[in-house]
């Protein structure tokens, strides 16, 4: 009873690095595929 464990504390956490490691290759994949988008649309707009 004097240790009483932090699961909840834990859960925070993991879904936070889950988060962290997302948002880092959505970050990679816009960094990568970026221009081609931009181009896409440029080309869209020059059309209309």
């Amino acid at each position: 009873m004097l240790y009483m464990p932090r699961e909840k504390g834990q859960g925070l956490v993991e879904y936070a690095l889950i988060l962290v490691l997302v948002a880092i290759v959505v970050i990679i994949i816009l960094a990568l595929l970026g221009p081609t988008i931009g181009n896409i649309f440029s080309n869209i707009v020059q059309q209309l």
